[in-house]
């Protein structure tokens, strides 16, 4: 009596590592893009609901309070959200959307989001630490949820 064995045979093993590791070599980029996508737009929404809380007090507030000053609103921050002093440009105040120094986007493009009371927005190249945006390759492209 003879018995057959049926298994993978190592060829069989390294070419199935091989198919996957070709596919996730694909895969990896897309999905990175698809996260920081939604980083931006965890950041873009809060930078809103910050605006309106803002637009509803009277007087208005000096901070932020505590689970809106921050991207996504639980959990751990990826964006923090300063709430900055009114000047003759920004119609009363400015709201910025700063990437944390450990977080997933420190190194993004887009830098900072800057919304004011006039609605205007902006981003700030990372590095720049100022209320007035800096030069970013492509603002439009930060601020789409598409």
């Amino acid at each position: 009596m003879q018995r057959s064995r049926r298994a993978f045979t190592l060829l069989e093993l390294v070419i199935a590592l091989a198919a996957v590791a070709i596919v996730a070599a694909f895969a990896l980029p897309g999905w990175r893009s698809q996260i920081a996508r939604g980083h931006r737009i965890d950041a873009v929404a809060a930078l809103y609901r910050a605006a309106q809380f803002v637009e509803a007090q009277s007087p208005a507030p000096t901070s932020l309070p505590v689970g809106m000053d921050q991207a996504p609103p639980a959990g751990a921050a990826v964006y923090r959200l300063k709430l900055l002093a009114a000047d003759e440009t920004n119609g009363g105040y400015s709201i910025k959307a700063v990437p944390t120094e450990t977080g997933p986007m420190r190194d993004d493009p887009c830098g900072a989001f800057v919304l004011d009371a006039n609605g205007t927005r902006g981003n700030q190249a990372p590095g720049i630490d100022a209320a007035v945006p800096g030069e970013v390759s492509n603002p439009r492209d930060c601020w789409r949820d598409r």
